[in-house]
């Protein structure tokens, strides 16, 4: 309960800060940057080098790729049935089709199950949220604007990101012992992410509903939010009968509301700003009530 209510507290500190202006314009990017270079770093190249393997490991990182690619079939054909626009059936792919894994889902793994099973959330997030939007999520994105990719551009930004190359340092140097004092370190850094996060959740809330808006935010967040884990529950538990602890977090992983980069990158490309603001906006606080529905559901899994 304390990590739940510290979660609450600095989202709420967020949003109130923006809306009283104590804190600068500045203050997202800046808490991001320190997220992105060092605490999600830190704690991602920890979890990869003392967490042991199991063939179970394989379904938080495929989770995510399903997930988008589902979510590319199911808009496109609402994008036929409802006559949606190309930038927004764009916007709806990259923010209803990638979920929070990283600022709101390792908080919420930490308050729920606890932090010993952050490693889970950090393999849907690095080889899988962040992968597909680094690639798939690119290319969506490029193909409903008028922008172009390279394969090269691509690459760079794989494998300039911070935390992937903690991926490959972690798994590199897994046969290396680290010292007691740097392991202190990281986990220090680590535990930065949940307030600097949810504080900067908090303050990029924004809400502008419109009539236009309504009918896409909906089907948007029903996806996000009830589809995806529902067909990750279906494939993973009815279909594979899998079970244990690493299968309750990645279904709980799949029913975070939608990505924040996800959003950033579809207003940078033009799709349709207004709604990746109200995915963001409505669909994050609503999974505040939602999770804790999936993680009782999930006891039994």
């Amino acid at each position: 309960m304390d990590n739940l209510a510290l979660l609450i507290l600095c989202f709420v500190a967020g949003f109130v800060a923006r809306k009283t202006c104590r804190l600068p314009e500045q203050t997202p990017a800046v808490l991001n940057s320190f997220i992105i270079n060092l605490s999600l770093p830190a704690i991602t190249f920890l979890f990869l080098h003392e967490m042991p393997f199991s063939t179970k490991l394989i379904y938080p990182v495929v989770m995510p790729w399903i997930g988008f690619i589902v979510a590319i079939i199911f808009f496109k054909t609402a994008q036929r049935i409802m006559n949606i626009s190309q930038e927004t059936t764009g916007c709806l792919i990259l923010v209803g089709g990638l979920g929070n894994t990283s600022f709101v889902g390792l908080p919420m793994i930490s308050a729920y199950y606890g932090p010993e099973y952050l490693g889970i959330g950090i393999l849907c997030d690095q080889p899988g949220s962040f992968l597909v939007l680094s690639t798939l999520g690119i290319m969506i994105a490029t193909m409903h604007s008028s922008g172009t990719v390279s394969a090269g551009a691509l690459a760079k930004k794989i494998l300039t990101f911070p935390p992937f190359q903690a991926v490959m340092l972690g798994l590199a140097f897994r046969a290396v012992p680290i010292p007691d004092w740097s392991i202190g370190m990281m986990k220090g850094l680590g535990a930065t992410i949940t307030p600097l996060a949810m504080v900067s959740v908090g303050y990029q809330l924004k809400f502008a509903m419109t009539d236009r808006l309504l009918s896409k935010l909906s089907i948007g967040l029903f996806f996000k939010l009830l589809l995806v884990p529902a067909l990750i529950y279906f494939l993973y538990v009815i279909v594979l009968q899998t079970s244990g602890i690493e299968i309750q977090v990645t279904i709980f992983e799949a029913a975070m509301g939608p990505m924040i980069t996800a959003g950033i990158i579809a207003m940078q490309y033009d799709l349709d700003k207004d709604l990746a603001t109200m995915m963001m906006g409505i669909g994050i606080p609503i999974s505040f009530i939602t999770l804790p529905i999936w993680y009782y559901f999930l006891l039994g899994v």
